[in-house]
């Protein structure tokens, strides 16, 4: 059995946060159904599109919810708001992210669903929780970064501010959410006591930032943008080859050293500049400046060789083909090939932690939406 093999999820959730964490959930083996309006969850809409004729099936949507269920209810129709309600009955996990107050407003919110309730976990995500100033506000996740202070930590130092290409503030708060969930399942089934989980996006991207808030708490400075740079550690980022770019961390002195004989500079290691870690780190502009004129002269291949034969941790700067085509996801056996409606089997990455003796769940693509409307009926007896 996986994990949570068993376990009923309800998904009332759209585009990225809430549908990640149900897809986290579903991996792990739990029954997730997404219960969408009759247009659909709004990433429907979203392109890369298989196309079949006049249909089509996006993509993005396919990337986050594999191993689900798919139903329809318009909660703003009494039978399809009553229908809802039945699955939410008969679930043990609620997921959801609509603003704060819409679900209270339809008769689905926390108070009203947990009463009477054998043991439910209700989680709500959102732009900034449920106890906040902000709490009805709109939040995507571009609003998030910038609020949380990410986007004045990210870019490079003269330059403005720059959003993560990854939606960090979107994922991190999925992540978040079915971690806790796990967690809390054994004992809400043992006591048969409901919880209310609150994950706000912004205090999630706020937990992650652990070094850049201690940093201000120590110094009373504010971190700054250091491009690929590190404020502890020098050499320790990215820098360009004769023919692309690669990253090193020379997170200590034997490190260090390591580098200075590899750009044939060791007497570098002596230079009061560079001496220790708080020197480089001192002088790394200066020290940036040296390094790159030398690694500009040689190919990246050449530079990762060298660095990785004395331990220096190194790797290139991929896309995401490159990435996607190294030997080290395939070793891993980080994608696989799930079913994706019109466009067939589809390269996916699968749930990345393994578990010993199993493999990773890839029994059901992404739905088409409504396709699963049995589930009414199969719930209906619990």
């Amino acid at each position: 059995m996986r994990p949570l093999e068993g376990i009923r999820v309800v998904e009332l959730a759209h585009v990225a946060a809430g549908p990640f964490a149900g897809m986290l959930l579903a991996d792990l083996g739990a029954d997730v159904v997404k219960v969408e309006p009759p247009s659909g969850d709004q990433m429907r809409a979203w392109p890369p599109f298989a196309v079949e004729g006049e249909e089509r099936f996006s993509h993005n949507f396919a990337s986050v919810n594999r191993n689900k269920r798919s139903v329809v209810a318009d909660l703003k129709d009494p039978v399809g708001l009553e229908r809802a309600r039945a699955l939410v009955a008969a679930a043990d996990v609620v997921v959801e992210n609509y603003r704060p107050g819409v679900l209270d407003r339809l008769g689905l919110g926390y108070d009203t669903v947990a009463a009477d309730h054998r043991g439910l976990v209700y989680c709500s995500i959102s732009g900034y929780g449920l106890s906040s100033p902000y709490a009805h506000d709109g939040a995507y996740d571009v609003v998030i970064q910038g609020m949380s202070g990410l986007m004045s930590v990210t870019g490079e130092p003269d330059g403005g501010p720059v959003k993560a290409g990854v939606p960090v503030g979107d994922f991190t708060a999925g992540l978040y959410a079915a971690y806790t969930i796990a967690a809390v399942l054994p004992q809400v089934r043992a006591s048969g006591r409901s919880v209310r989980l609150d994950c706000p996006m912004l205090d999630c991207l706020l937990g992650i930032s652990a070094l850049q808030t201690s940093e201000y708490w120590g110094t009373g400075r504010e971190p700054a943008r250091l491009g690929t740079a590190h404020p502890r550690n020098a050499p320790y980022q990215g820098f360009a080859a004769a023919d692309g770019e690669f990253t090193l961390a020379a997170g200590n002195d034997r490190l260090w050293a390591c580098v200075a004989d590899v750009v044939g500079r060791p007497e570098l290691v002596e230079d009061p500049r560079f001496g220790t870690q708080v020197d480089r780190v001192r002088n790394q502009v200066e020290l940036e400046s040296l390094l790159s004129a030398r690694f500009s002269e040689e190919k990246r291949a050449h530079w990762l060789t060298e660095l990785s034969a004395r331990g220096v941790p190194c790797g290139p700067v991929n896309t995401f083909g490159q990435i996607l085509a190294d030997p080290h996801v395939e070793a891993t056996g980080l994608v696989g090939t799930v079913e994706v409606p019109l466009a067939g089997p589809t390269s996916t990455v699968v749930f990345p932690v393994r578990i010993e003796g199993e493999s990773p769940r890839l029994d059901r693509g992404a739905p088409r939406l409504g396709a699963d409307p049995e589930v009414y009926a199969e719930w209906a007896g619990r």
